[in-house]
């Protein structure tokens, strides 16, 4: 994979063909340490012990130098997920347990879920995307067409992250959008800003010029 560059669109192909290796290594000698997860060079393990976390790291490790390669140092971390005491990122996810308060209040038993959400990081990425596409320059263009250049990045990033529990994220970026475009009519008006007016340009009056919504939009796996 020498001068592949990181990110190339030929790169998670690569990754696959060269990681193949330990997909079979590990379903054919190590799966019962726990479950791996792999996307391009990116994986995960799922353990139930912290000893089997300590061989499962250790048989990665061999694999890898088979190969050639190495755990990436700052990137490789052991997490634990019980009770929501830590959680982790992978392909732009944050996953963590949460407690459930549905069953705390019938039951009063303490019962935690994995739940995944976009992660800081995606929400950084998507908030700068937005921000480009949103500068003061534009304030004198049509708002319909920069809602119109706006629909197509949050309706992908939202189909992305949609079968999670996102609805927290989206709400925040719906209202950081609707901010965004409120700034622009606000510094098109300058000294001429009428404050009743400019309360009319909220959520309701971009959504009727086109403006995409997030919130509303998660669809968890399976459901009717």
């Amino acid at each position: 994979m020498m001068g592949t560059p990181q990110g190339g669109v030929i790169s998670p192909l690569l990754s696959n063909i060269y990681l193949h290796v330990l997909d079979r290594v590990w379903e054919d000698r190590c799966a019962h340490l726990g479950t791996l997860v792999r996307y391009a060079d990116d994986f995960v393990v799922l353990c139930a012990t912290k000893s089997q976390v300590d061989e499962a790291r250790r048989r990665v490790g061999l694999v890898l130098t088979r190969l050639g390669l190495e755990l990436h140092p700052e990137k490789t971390r052991t997490v634990d997920l019980s009770q929501g005491r830590e959680g982790f990122d992978f392909l732009g996810c944050h996953l963590r347990k949460r407690l459930s308060g549905p069953v705390w209040e019938r039951t009063r038993k303490r019962v935690y879920y994995l739940q995944r959400w976009p992660s800081q990081r995606a929400m950084c990425r998507v908030r700068e995307r937005v921000r480009t596409l949103t500068p003061r320059a534009r304030c004198h263009e049509d708002v319909r067409r920069v809602i119109a250049d706006l629909n197509p990045v949050l309706r992908g990033w939202g189909q992305y992250f949609r079968t999670g529990n996102a609805t927290a994220k989206f709400i925040q970026m719906d209202t950081y959008v609707e901010d965004r475009l409120h700034a622009l009519l606000v510094t098109r008006a300058g000294r001429h800003l009428h404050v009743v007016r400019a309360s009319t340009w909220r959520r309701p009056f971009f959504e009727a010029l086109g403006l995409y919504r997030l919130r509303g939009t998660i669809q968890y796996p399976g459901a009717a």
